[in-house]
């Protein structure tokens, strides 16, 4: 039976009045707007999946609208499809969300207004049954795996999926608000806003949080195991038996026991979780498998020993020798089965076989000098990527591993083997070199551990944080240990990377900020995209995720340098990094967020960027570093953070104009370089370039925005500006100038002596005729035409009269006043 119209007209005053609902605050938003229409289709393709029956106020009304068959036959359906896009959004959404909330008012907001109206008279059994989200680990898990008719956990999308395809690659960086106390702006909840709303509760580490973890991780594909390339190939059973020989027998050489004890104290039964093979193996089994003649090729006994390595990594904890034994045996075996082998036995190395010189705070910072880092080793890293000599490829194969650009990988440590180096491939790479023609490797970013790092003993880190740096190496393919994956902090709060970047069992890192090992600070990172490479920023499906049922976020560690963790190196050896205190700056400027600052010397007026109060913090209260941080600190990190983005108090509060060094007191030469100091506005600037303006960030305009500016004719990007034309004066114009009295002045004087030359002229020709001498009188107008006349038919020109004449000599006198000689 089809809806008659006083029925169809309540509805729409029902759709009305949600259509029309605001917010309280001044900005008056709406907030059905984003309950309006559904998400694109191809853009938002895991709405899809997740969203069974998806609906949206504006199909609802057009269906509202028919008279036919196709629209609705009662006041029932009407009221269930409009139930259901609030229920679908707070199934789809996280718990406290801002769309959640939005879903929430307006649910309720429907169930009065529609009991306001008695010819929509439906009861409460009619409702939509809301979709539950799965909260144990029985039911999430399956689904992955098994492909069951059970909702999947949710795929990486943001908190408010929009219809247009631009905010897509927004969510993919949403910044998550882990310090807020959950009070909202009048601009959370927009469209554009993906700071997580939720309050402090809903992101802290508890017991909760670790059985969400272990859920999730549980129903996670497993690893497939080690692929078909990258095999030592060709090696007869004799050599395979001579390495295995070298790594059993291999010492250490300041205690001189064997580092494969290691090795052998895991049991060869004992199964290792999450590994890529469940039978006994150890390094006794493989000796006698070789024996025996068990295997038929170099790449079985190959495969079998990676699995080996395999086995100790997840067996030790990163960090402990035992740990470090069996990363230092395995870069060794690579090195044995490379196809340039170190020459031995023994086999001995300073760089505990790793193919570069010094690794994560023993390599020279970046543009770091002779004299300040004179005890760190200088030309291992570089600030670029090199072309030279080397032809790029998609990806290489390394004893099973399929390394492609982008990937995160653990390389071998120089100086720790306990530590490897976290690290992102930014090429790959086909030696060209004369001496290296053919050999594979990768350029890498370098990320440091917080123990490589100096910093206040007050400050607190993620669990298994590292924070991204300025280094590039290269590393041949014997360097790679393993792969692994690194998260910024907007998506590891919410979920796991999906495959091929990530498998449960690889080791899982978290970073937040920049390290900046020469000036020894702490940046927060702004912009992620900016930290991978260029390829891979716009991929939609680069890292994707599995989510949470809600954001969850690491535990807080002290310093690793102070008890109760009071980590150390190798064999009780000395770490990289260290304890460090606030070191004032030039023009009274001091290093706060963590970082601890060198006495360099820099230009009056450059600005450090510090971090923000982010995940990566300095713990308020008191400390025993040094009273000096306190003083500074107390401003920002005594507050609970209430926004995703706090600027720090000592920069301008608008972005747009240029950065000024005003110190409250200083001295008059402190003031000549405070008045040299200002930076002329330049187009990295009003682009928000972060070495001026470290805080500053982008975020893409809507489509019905950006249609109205107008776009460069080669990039298609719309003409932006961050503010008009500063009136400020150049550098150039700081030059000390005359005044304009004074210029007046000088003007003055020279009329005077110009005048009083006329004035002598004058009086010399009225001496001389007082004298008797004869002063050529001035020719007239007649004899100049003569002389010019005659001097044109000496010349061999014909004047046709005297007016050519004229003519000429006009020519000839403005020419002669012109050079001064008329």
């Amino acid at each position: 039976m089809v809806l008659n119209d006083a029925q169809k007209k309540a509805a729409e005053e029902v759709i009305d009045t949600l259509t029309s609902a605001t917010t309280g605050a001044r900005s008056k938003r709406k907030l059905a707007e984003m309950f309006l229409e559904l998400p694109d289709r191809d853009a938002w393709s895991e709405y899809y999946e997740v969203i069974k029956e998806p609906r949206c106020i504006d199909g609802i009304k057009f269906k509202l609208g028919r008279s036919d068959r196709n629209g609705y036959n009662s006041v029932s359906e009407v009221y269930s499809d409009l139930s259901l896009v609030f229920s679908n959004a707070l199934y789809y959404n996280e718990e406290g969300s801002q769309i959640a909330k939005n879903a929430s008012t307006l649910k309720s907001l429907l169930e009065s207004e529609w009991k306001k109206h008695t010819i929509l008279s439906t009861s409460s059994s009619n409702s939509p049954t809301a979709p539950q989200k799965p909260s144990k680990a029985s039911e999430q898990p399956q689904v992955h795996v098994q492909a069951s008719k059970t909702q999947p956990p949710p795929p990486h999308t943001p908190r408010t999926p929009a219809a247009n395809k631009s905010t897509k690659a927004q969510s993919q960086d949403m910044e998550v608000d882990v310090e807020g106390d959950g009070g909202q702006s009048e601009n959370e909840g927009e469209t554009g806003n993906y700071g997580y709303a939720g309050p402090v509760s809903s992101v802290s580490r508890d017991a909760e949080g670790d059985d969400i973890v272990r859920t999730l991780e549980r129903g996670l594909p497993r690893w497939g195991g080690y692929g078909q390339h990258g095999w030592m190939e060709g090696a007869n059973m004799q050599r395979c038996m001579n390495i295995l020989l070298a790594i059993k027998t291999h010492k250490d050489i300041v205690s001189n026991t064997r580092i494969a004890a290691s090795l052998d104290a895991i049991s060869e039964d004992v199964v290792v979780n999450n590994a890529s093979f469940n039978f006994p193996l150890s390094l006794k089994l493989v000796e006698t498998k070789l024996r025996e003649d068990e295997y038929s090729s170099a790449k079985e006994f190959d495969l079998d020993m990676i699995r080996l390595f395999e086995k100790g990594r997840k067996w030790y904890d990163i960090g402990s020798d035992q740990y470090g034994d069996v990363l230092l045996l395995q870069r060794l075996y690579q090195a044995l089965t490379s196809s340039n082998p170190p020459s031995g036995p023994p086999y001995t190395s300073n760089t505990n076989f790793a193919s570069i010189r010094a690794g994560p705070g023993t390599a020279r910072p970046v543009h770091g000098s002779a004299a300040s880092d004179a005890d760190l080793v200088s030309g291992v890293t570089t600030f670029r990527i090199s072309s030279k000599d080397r032809r790029f490829v998609d990806e290489v194969n390394y004893k099973g591993w399929s390394i492609r650009l982008a990937d995160w990988v653990h390389l071998a440590n120089p100086d720790d083997p306990n530590r490897p180096i976290v690290a992102q491939v930014f090429k790959c790479w086909i030696s060209e070199e004369p001496s290296k023609a053919g050999r594979p490797g990768i350029t890498a970013c370098w990320y440091y551990r917080p123990e490589q790092t100096y910093h206040p003993a007050n400050r607190e880190f993620w669990e298994w944080e590292v924070f991204k740096t300025g280094h590039f190496a290269d590393h041949p393919l014997e360097d790679i240990i393993e792969k692994i994956a690194v998260q910024f902090t907007a998506r590891h709060l919410r979920g796991r990377p999906r495959q091929p970047f990530w498998c449960p069992g690889w080791p899982l890192y978290v970073c937040d900020s920049r390290y900046n090992d020469r000036e020894r600070i702490f940046v927060r990172i702004k912009n992620w995209a900016s930290c991978v490479p260029e390829e891979v920023r716009k991929k939609p499906d680069w890292m994707r995720i599995y989510e949470f049922e809600r954001a969850v976020a690491p535990r807080r560690l002290g310093s690793p340098f102070l008890p109760p963790l009071s980590v150390k190196g190798r064999r009780g050896g000395r770490l990289p990094g260290g304890i460090g205190e606030a070191v004032e700056r030039a023009d009274g400027e001091k290093i706060e967020g963590g970082g601890t600052g060198r006495k360099r010397s820099r230009r009056p007026g450059t600005v450090v960027a510090a971090s923000g109060p982010g995940p990566s913090r300095l713990a308020p209260g008191p400390s025993a570093s040094s009273n000096a941080v306190q003083t500074q600190a107390s401003a920002t990190y005594g507050q609970p953070q209430t926004g995703t983005y706090t600027q720090h108090q000592s920069y301008p509060t608008s972005t747009t104009q240029p950065q000024v060094s005003t110190p409250t007191s200083v001295q008059p030469s402190a003031q000549l370089a405070s008045l040299m100091s200002i930076q002329e506005r330049t187009t990295l600037a009003a682009a928000g370039g972060a070495s001026v303006l470290p805080h500053s960030f982008t975020e893409r305009l809507p489509p019905e925005t950006a249609r109205h500016f107008d776009r460069d004719p080669e990039t298609n990007q719309v003409l932006w500006f961050s503010g008009p034309p500063v009136d400020a004066p150049r550098v150039g114009s700081l030059v000390p100038k005359y005044s304009l009295e004074y210029l007046h002045f000088l003007a003055m004087k020279r009329k005077r002596e110009v005048g009083k030359g006329e004035e002598n002229v004058t009086h010399g020709v009225e001496a001389k005729r007082k004298k008797g001498i004869d002063v050529a009188p001035s020719r007239t107008m007649t004899e100049q035409l003569d002389e010019l006349f005659q001097k044109a038919l000496r010349d061999g020109v014909t004047p046709l009269c005297r007016h050519n004449c004229l003519l000429w000599d006009r020519e000839l006198s403005c020419i002669s006043f012109s050079f001064g000689l008329s």
